[in-house]
């Protein structure tokens, strides 16, 4: 036997039942695998028709962003299998390590010469291969360790403020790192995931509220005391009041939207791709894809959002209702983020909410996006298949108590 065999032939037992490794394709949510290929798939699709002309003209190479997408899907995948065969226990154990090296990460990309600038945001590791965003991966981190914060200390943050405060405490050094690179769309999603979890979790109702009025009041200070992001919200507000400058981008995205109507253009046949509107197979995909696609795609790719969301809830509910309330808060948290994500992009792409910076999960192009995602995905997958074993198990039966040797001696006697 290998030294990895041993190890995990001594992994503590869930449910009483121990858990399989190789997961069983038989007990998957088949609506939830369905809604994780379709996202993954068209995603491809639309990084494949809103990149051609921006990878012809920049590389010399029409199929560039394609290519590294698919790349980027399969690296995605590997790691997804990796994670599938992981019990939760492991990563119950694992959460608070998870964010601790996950804080170091976003400490190194703010070092010069260590993190890597785009656009003015120094928000990226260089590996090489592609750049990484630790800003993703820190996302389902702080998922993982609020879950098991939520376990291990659940009566204390139901019934004392200090243990309401704890994790707060941790999860303001994390949205600081993340505001000095700086990443406010992550910083949002991050806190509003893990206001989310704590609810869930069974916080004070008036904690609760204080908590939304601290956060709100102190993303409100740091708009308005940053020109850049109080110019974000103005333009939010009226992006045709300037719509060849601070505008632009969101002006863009709503004629290729508007320009889209019912059935849309058709695949390819889209304009405002070509050099109109930036970051088009990025953040701005959704617009694409609305354009060519219509009313209908759109409804489509929000229909699949809306079932990844419902399937993570199903499966959480499930697991708490088994006693596995690891599982379960794992689960909501990963619906929370991933909902709340794509909540966010596609309201900005519609002209609802302020400019993010934030990818559309498993369809815009990023590696750290696709791969994070891929791997949350299967995470997801892990909880419904240990959900799915220790429903199967036996009923038990009560059954009376083996008599003691001493009641034996004497029913001899007698």
């Amino acid at each position: 036997m290998s030294v990895a065999a041993a190890l995990m032939a001594k992994l503590p037992l869930l449910g009483g039942r121990k858990l399989l490794l190789q997961p069983n394709n038989k007990m998957m949510d088949l609506w939830l695998v369905s809604a994780l290929i379709l996202l993954l798939a068209i995603g491809l699709v639309m990084v494949s028709s809103a990149s051609l002309h921006i990878s012809e003209r920049t590389f010399n190479q029409p199929w560039y962003y394609t290519i590294r997408q698919a790349a980027f899907m399969v690296i995605g995948l590997v790691a997804a299998l990796i994670v599938l065969r992981i019990p939760l226990v492991v990563w119950e154990r694992l959460g608070p390590m998870l964010l601790i090296c996950g804080m170091v990460l976003l400490v190194m990309v703010l070092i010069p010469g260590v993190g890597r600038k785009i656009n003015g945001a120094a928000r990226w590791l260089n590996l090489g291969i592609f750049n990484l965003q630790v800003s993703e991966l820190i996302k389902l981190f702080v998922v993982i360790y609020m879950a098991g914060y939520l376990v291990r200390r659940g009566d204390e943050i139901r019934n004392t403020v200090r243990g309401f405060l704890k994790p707060m405490g941790v999860l303001a050094v994390v949205a600081v790192l993340l505001l000095l690179e700086p990443d406010f769309g992550a910083t949002s999603v991050i806190l509003m995931t893990a206001m989310g979890m704590l609810f869930i979790g069974g916080v004070r109702l008036w904690q609760f509220g204080v908590l939304i009025a601290a956060v709100a009041s102190a993303m409100a200070a740091l708009a308005i005391t940053s020109p850049y992001r109080m110019q974000r919200l103005t333009t939010f507000l009226d992006p045709w009041a300037d719509p060849w400058a601070s505008g632009f981008q969101l002006t863009q995205a709503l004629i290729a939207i508007g320009r889209g109507e019912i059935w849309g253009v058709g695949l390819g046949s889209g304009v405002q791709k070509l050099f109109y509107l930036p970051e088009a197979h990025t953040d701005f995909l959704f617009s694409v894809m609305a354009e060519e696609f219509g009313l209908l795609g759109s409804v489509v790719v929000i229909g699949l959002f809306v079932t990844l969301v419902v399937r993570a809830f199903v499966i959480g509910s499930r697991a708490e209702k088994l006693g596995a309330h690891f599982s379960g808060y794992v689960a909501y948290g990963l619906g929370l983020w991933l909902g709340l994500q794509a909540f966010i992009n596609i309201g900005v792409n519609m002209g609802v909410l302020p400019t993010k910076g934030l990818t559309l999960p498993l369809m815009s192009y990023g590696g750290s996006s696709i791969i994070v995602t891929c791997m949350a995905a299967a995470l997801l997958l892990r909880i419904d298949h240990e959900v799915r074993l220790i429903s199967r198990q036996p009923a038990k039966h009560d059954h009376k108590p083996a008599p003691r040797r001493d009641e034996l001696k004497l029913r001899v006697r007698t």
